[in-house]
């Protein structure tokens, strides 16, 4: 068995993956706070518009990002929003490239030069689920991009369809999971 290169996290954190010579690994995403295809907690559901959550960004981990990767951008979005195009939550981009996640409650306080953009709430940052009352449960897209750029040319007062259209044009990869919520 051999190390591979330390990962850096957050805040300083760094860990080491033991894998066997010659084992490739697949680009992936994972999150303590959301399972994929598992019920968001009340934690990451927002404090406004009628809910009662905490409303804290979720902790993302990430590992074996395509070569190439200089960058990294995180979408989080409703596509059973009722309104005709769907629902952005969260916009991060121009994440460093040897980053391997962030943790839970980064929204508002990531480290430059990570940038969060403009969401359909009208500001940036996080903004957790809160569909209508009554309604099915809703899909968040929390989706992972692997960038072949160390910025994108924007900031923070980049509209979604923009920063969307930017992250996609430079994208070497994506992964993804997938929370429900409903109330």
């Amino acid at each position: 068995m051999t190390f591979s290169s330390p990962l850096r996290i957050a805040a300083g954190v760094t860990f080491a993956l033991l894998l066997p010579p010659g084992t490739a690994q697949a680009f992936d995403l994972q999150s303590p706070d959301i399972r994929d295809g598992g019920t968001i907690e009340i934690t990451q559901v927002n404090s406004d518009m009628g809910c009662s959550g905490r409303n804290l960004s979720p902790a993302l981990v990430w590992n074996n990002p395509p070569e190439g990767t200089q960058s990294f951008a995180i979408t989080v979005y409703d596509p059973d929003a009722p309104t005709g195009s769907g629902w952005w939550h969260w916009i991060v981009f121009d994440i460093p490239g040897d980053s391997r996640g962030i943790p839970a409650g980064a929204s508002g306080d990531l480290a430059p030069p990570a940038l969060e953009s403009l969401t359909d709430f009208g500001q940036p940052g996080y903004g957790g689920p809160c569909p209508p009352t009554g309604a099915a449960p809703h899909r968040y897209q929390i989706r992972l991009h692997a960038l072949d750029t160390a910025r994108l040319g924007l900031d923070g007062s980049a509209m979604p369809a923009l920063a969307g259209y930017m992250i996609n044009a430079h994208s070497l990869g994506t992964v993804g999971l997938t929370g429900l919520y409903g109330r």
